[in-house]
Formats: structure tokens, C-alpha cells, sequence
């Protein structure tokens, strides 16, 4: 029964995806929970996924316990859950897969208002990681060189802002009302955000 949960989750997950090229999941629980449609806990981890054209470099998730349909489980091998439920952890990004996502429509004017916030000037050209500074840079306009500016990034009110480092300036990115940042840590080549999101079915 364990295994056929887990089944309908990773199908689940994998609906919810673009793309996932590594998963792990284990579940926390008895036979007889179950049997009562109560799962204790979902641990996660998964490496290369893609949410909403988002690149997300890896991911470790915990879930608070939760309710599911086991009946309809077990007869159409689709998994139900009764309620939203919590969970907590982090997602990890690299310079690279962020480009990529910021290139795409659904994200492209996330980039470009945060150019225009920090840098005066948009659209954005790109972003890399540099030790624990994010650098912005600017396309710049035609016969003028592109601007650069360095950042540092904080996790502030349940969201992430971005810090110049000439003036002070934030800006802070627009972020989902069930979802909260707690950390934020820059370095080695990549970007890992912490924190906790309440998940819908």
C-alpha cells in the first residue's frame, strides 16, 4: 500500500512538472493510518525540475501529515488529497537555469522590472553569481554599453529582495501568498531559498 502511494504521488508531482529528472520520495507512516486516509509525512528530494518554465537546480521537501482519498486511490490509481497541507524545506537555482527561465514569456518581465527597479534601465541582459553578490546587467540602449550592478539577497517578510550595493536601493520579488521565504544564502554557483508553502491539489 506504501509503494502504491507513493506511486500516485510521484504521477501526481510528475503532472505538476514539466520536467524532473531525478525523484526520491519516502513516506512516513503505518499500513493502518492509511487504511484510516492519514499519511504522517512526504519527504522529497529531486534534482533538474522545471515548474511554470521555472528551472529549479534541486529540491528537499517535508510535508506536514495530510489526509488522502485512498478509496479512490486504490481504484483509479490517482491520488486525492482531502485538504491542502503544509510543507517545508528548499530549492536550490544555478545563474544558468535562472537565464533560462528569465528568457521565457511567463518570467521575462519579472527580469525586466527588476532591471528597471535597480538599474534605471531595462530590459535585463542577465544575471551570474559572483561569491555571494547577484549581478545584475542591462541590455543598455542602442550605442551605449550595458550596466552592470552588484546585489546582495536577503530574505525580508516572507519574500526575497534584492539589495544594490551602490545605493541601497531594494527590490522585492512578487511572490505567491501561500508561499514563505525564511532564507536566503547565495554562493558556491548557486542560490538556495528555505522556507514553507501551503500546497493545493
Amino acid at each position: 500500500m506504501l509503494a502504491l502511494l507513493a506511486r500516485g504521488l510521484e504521477l501526481w508531482l510528475r503532472q505538476q512538472c514539466e520536467a524532473i529528472e531525478d525523484l526520491e520520495i519516502r513516506l512516513e507512516g503505518s499500513a493502518a493510518q492509511l487504511l484510516k486516509g492519514r499519511l504522517e509525512g512526504v519527504r522529497l528530494s529531486a534534482r533538474r525540475v522545471v515548474f511554470q518554465r521555472l528551472e529549479i537546480e534541486a529540491v528537499e521537501l517535508r510535508s506536514a501529515p495530510m489526509q488522502v482519498r485512498m478509496g479512490e486511490l486504490l481504484r483509479s490509481q490517482n491520488l486525492r488529497l482531502d485538504q491542502p497541507f503544509r510543507v517545508d524545506g528548499w530549492v536550490r537555482f544555478s545563474d544558468e537555469g535562472l537565464n533560462r527561465t528569465l528568457a521565457t514569456a511567463p518570467w521575462r518581465e519579472l527580469g525586466d522590472a527588476l532591471a528597471e527597479e535597480l538599474l534605471g534601465l531595462a530590459p535585463l541582459g542577465r544575471l551570474r553569481f559572483d561569491g555571494d553578490r547577484l549581478i545584475l546587467t542591462s541590455m543598455g540602449s542602442a550605442g551605449t554599453p550595458p550596466i552592470e550592478l552588484g546585489t546582495s539577497v536577503e530574505a525580508s517578510g516572507g519574500t526575497v529582495q534584492l539589495r544594490a550595493e551602490a545605493d541601497g536601493r531594494i527590490a522585492r520579488l512578487p511572490m505567491d501568498r501561500n508561499v514563505q521565504i525564511e532564507r536566503a544564502e547565495l554562493g558556491g554557483g548557486r542560490l538556495e531559498l528555505a522556507g514553507q508553502a501551503l500546497v493545493s491539489a
